[in-house]
């Protein structure tokens, strides 16, 4: 991100040509997601049951792509490290403390994608929650479209 950054505000060719592209894949994405077909097969076999071992093993390769934890542990919790102690027993506690908090928005996903994954039953609601989607990602491509730079640029 910090190398595109850079590009982008040494570049107004490079700013343009990446914008277009955003947009255009934004639209890309409006435009496959209002023509989908709703899922109707999803109702007829349920997926088999996996372990909690499986199921935490995914959890962790999502989590470990992501990259708002490297983030958090770069960038954020560095300000709350007091650099007249030691580094070490703070940050297993600020880290222990993400962790926690982690588990919390993790149970509550998981908890309203049980409910939600019921309400998406019904092929209608499929297909008026993608229609949403794509007005929503229609709406992205437009803004990114008229934004402009910065005039710090």
């Amino acid at each position: 991100a910090t190398g595109l950054a850079a590009v982008l505000h040494a570049s107004l060719v490079f700013f343009y040509a990446i914008k277009l592209i955003g947009a255009a894949y934004l639209f890309y994405l409006a435009f496959q997601l209002w023509r989908a077909k709703p899922n109707e097969h999803e109702a007829i076999a349920p997926k088999a049951q996996r372990s909690l071992f499986a199921l935490a093993r995914q959890e962790f390769w999502v989590a470990a792509g992501n990259p708002k934890a490297i983030l958090i542990f770069t960038a954020f919790l560095p300000q709350f490290v007091d650099i007249a102690e030691p580094a070490t027993p703070q940050f297993f506690t600020l880290g222990m403390v993400f962790l926690g908090l982690e588990w919390v928005a993790i149970a509550a996903y998981a908890g309203m994608g049980s409910h939600l994954r019921k309400w998406f039953l019904a092929p209608r609601r499929q297909q008026v929650f993608n229609r949403i989607c794509a007005w929503l990602l229609g709406v992205c491509g437009l803004s990114l479209l008229v934004a402009r730079r910065s005039a710090a640029n």
